[in-house]
């Protein structure tokens, strides 16, 4: 029902759903806006679900899609940024992240955010992964890379933003999110996904190298 999906029709079937019935879809007889801002709406539907159960469903749609970038130093260590959250009243260290207009290219979206925020440029991007954030109450899709061929570039924050800069070593970062200081969903899941490429063989042997042995 998203009237933006980056991942068009080409999205892959797991393989174990080849062969399956197809599934039973929720119906949508309609819907109303009942909140909008810039950067999203809130819409109100009128909904038959897949049990054929009538539901109202109130669905958060986001303007954008979410980019995230982990810039990965050739020795070992990551570029992560500190800065206050409104949503959970809470401070939060994240990689460098922002919203991309569904208009423009995501990657370069996500460059100019490793610039804004961190105030770096990569010369070397992979795709780490692609994912619905909150699948059940919002249509919001994230992208995400790692970065390395790094080098220095202004910073340039948005104006509601203070941020806090640090590098720290990629297994560091590994070891917070296991005590549980750092959250963010999306750092949390690229940092994983970046050890699992690192470990089989996904980026360049020097670069997980050092990202695995750095301490």
């Amino acid at each position: 029902m998203s009237d933006h999906d980056p991942f068009g029709e080409d999205r892959p079937v797991p393989a174990w759903a080849e062969g399956l019935p197809t599934p039973v879809s929720w119906q949508d007889l309609g819907h109303r806006v009942v909140h909008e801002t810039p950067w999203m709406r809130v819409t109100q539907h009128d909904a038959v679900a897949p049990t054929g159960r009538q539901a109202a469903y109130g669905v958060l749609r986001f303007r954008n899609v979410a980019t995230g970038v982990l810039p990965v130093h050739a020795d070992g260590t990551v570029t992560l940024v500190g800065q206050s959250r409104f949503a959970r009243a809470n401070y939060s260290w994240e990689m460098p992240e922002g919203g991309v207009p569904f208009e423009e290219d995501p990657l370069a979206g996500a460059m100019r955010e490793l610039a804004e925020e961190a105030g770096l440029k990569a010369g070397s991007w992979k795709r780490a992964l692609a994912i619905e954030v909150s699948n059940s109450i919002t249509d919001e899709i994230g992208l995400t890379w790692i970065a390395w061929d790094l080098s220095p570039v202004p910073v340039d924050p948005d104006p509601t933003e203070v941020i806090a800069v640090v590098r720290v070593p990629f297994t560091q970062l590994l070891q917070e999110i296991e005590r549980g200081s750092v959250l963010d969903s999306f750092t949390v899941a690229t940092a994983y996904r970046a050890y699992h490429m690192a470990r089989e063989g996904l980026l360049p042997g020097w670069l997980a190298h050092a990202m695995l042995t750095r301490v």
